[in-house]
């Protein structure tokens, strides 16, 4: 059976491996957000135009629209971006309007921060509108800190309740 005093040992080093892992994932990944952009058909504008908006990112991210019919345009003089800080006054919401767009035409809006790297694609025909949009982590070095926290926990976690019967 184990003493109080090895019972109150073993549980402060089981919170310390909780905090380390905890430390080394905000150091690895930083204080970050990141979502996907959802980009829609703007009927409020007084032209075809296209939204793109995503409700989280931090660090603040970059935006750059891109078209594959007009490959290498640079849209920044077309186009409209904000970023709004959100209620918990951490995150902001990214929205960005692009004018002028033509149909027939594939549209894409890309938003990237050191972390991540969000796009989000429309094609308006005369008879539909198709979307698609992905998330890629650019971070390699946060999404190691995760799995070896993860890793770390796993394996040491378990033994505290053995290591306390002894």
């Amino acid at each position: 059976m184990a003493s109080l005093g090895q019972v109150i040992f073993w549980s402060i080093i089981s919170i310390i491996i909780i905090l380390a892992g905890a430390i080394a994932f905000i150091i690895g990944f930083g204080i970050s957000a990141f979502s996907i952009p959802e980009v829609n058909v703007d009927y409020n504008a007084s032209s075809e135009s296209l939204r793109c908006e995503a409700p989280r990112w931090f660090p603040q991210p970059t935006v750059v629209w891109a078209s594959q019919g007009d490959q290498g345009t640079n849209f920044s003089e077309v186009s409209n971006t904000s970023f709004e800080l959100n209620p918990e006054n951490v995150t902001m919401k990214v929205v960005s309007v692009l004018y002028n767009v033509t149909i027939n035409n594939t549209y894409s809006c890309m938003i990237e921060n050191n972390i991540a790297k969000a796009t989000g694609d429309i094609k308006v025909t005369d008879s539909e509108i198709k979307r698609r949009s992905h998330l890629q982590l650019l971070n390699s070095k946060a999404s190691l800190c995760l799995s070896s926290f993860v890793a770390i926990s796993w394996v040491l976690l378990p033994l505290c309740p053995y290591l306390m019967l002894k």
